[in-house]
């Protein structure tokens, strides 16, 4: 019986080394996520549809923002409701834990003037190199929640940044 004992102890031990070897890149990956982590030049397109009394509405985007360390982002996106173009500026706020969720809530500027502000669920991935989002919730500059099902995917311009 002691042969057949050893063998399988050496198994067991071999698997479990194994799998934590194999655990420990995750460990590690979910560990390094941080709002400073995120700094840096970010690409993005959003789209999805604005549901309004008169119908629902398609709407895409694509932009570009800056991320500081702090979480501060700025930057500028070109945006089509029902085909309908215009150029905006963005600015706002953006957290990320340590399990890479976050949390984005952004003002939309045109003229320097603030005409919406979305707030959005973030996920990155990819050594915090994307990210995926979606609008919790979008809110006119006098108050109205405008419902909205709109999901964005987000790309680091410069992975060494």
């Amino acid at each position: 019986m002691n042969r057949r004992i050893a063998p399988r102890i050496f198994l067991t031990a071999f698997l479990a080394f194994v799998f934590s070897v194999a655990l420990t890149p995750l460990q590690a990956e979910a560990s390094h996520c941080s709002t400073a982590a995120a700094a840096g030049k970010w690409a993005y397109t959003y789209t999805g549809t604005i549901f309004t009394q008169n119908g629902p509405l398609p709407a895409a985007s694509v932009g570009h923002f800056t991320a500081d360390a702090a979480g501060n982002i700025t930057g500028s996106q070109t945006r089509s409701v029902a085909g309908n173009s215009g150029v905006e500026d963005i600015s706002g706020k953006a957290s990320l834990n340590k399990d890479c969720t976050g949390t984005a809530t952004v003002d939309v500027l045109v003229n320097g003037q603030v005409q919406r502000t979305a707030v959005l669920a973030v996920v990155y991935d990819n050594n915090v190199n994307q990210a995926r989002a979606i609008f919790q919730s979008l809110t006119l500059s006098d108050g109205t929640n405008v419902p909205v099902v709109i999901t964005a995917d987000y790309t680091r311009l410069f992975t060494e940044d």
